[in-house]
C-alpha cells in the first residue's frame, strides 16, 4: 500500500473506533432511558393514567429539533427518531395497563 492509502486506512480505522464506542454509549443511553419510562409507565397503570401525554410529547419534540439544530443534526432525523422512541414508549405503558 502506498503512504497516503496507509494513512488513509489508520484514519479510517480511529473512525470506526470512535462510532463503536458512540453505538455502545448510544445503547446504554437508551437502555437507561426505557429503565425510567418502565417506571413512568408502571406509575401511570397504577394510578389509572393515560399511556400517553400529547402536551409533553410535543414539547419533547419541539426540545429535541433545537438540540439537534445546535448539534448540527438533521431536525427531521432527531424528530424522526423520536418519534419512533415515543411510540415504544407508549406500546410498552399500554402494556402495563392490561
Amino acid at each position: 500500500m502506498t503512504d497516503n492509502v496507509t494513512r488513509a486506512a489508520e484514519i479510517l480505522k480511529g473512525h470506526r473506533e470512535s462510532i463503536d464506542r458512540l453505538d455502545a454509549i448510544l445503547v446504554y443511553t437508551l437502555g437507561e432511558r426505557f429503565k425510567h419510562t418502565q417506571a413512568v409507565g408502571k406509575l401511570k397503570a397504577e394510578h389509572d393514567l393515560p399511556p400517553s401525554d400529547p402536551s409533553r410529547e410535543a414539547t419533547q419534540i419541539a426540545r429535541l429539533e433545537d438540540l439537534a439544530n445546535r448539534a448540527d443534526l438533521d431536525p427531521e432525523f432527531a424528530k424522526n427518531f423520536l418519534n419512533f422512541i415515543i411510540t415504544e414508549v407508549i406500546h410498552h405503558h399500554k402494556k402495563h395497563q392490561e
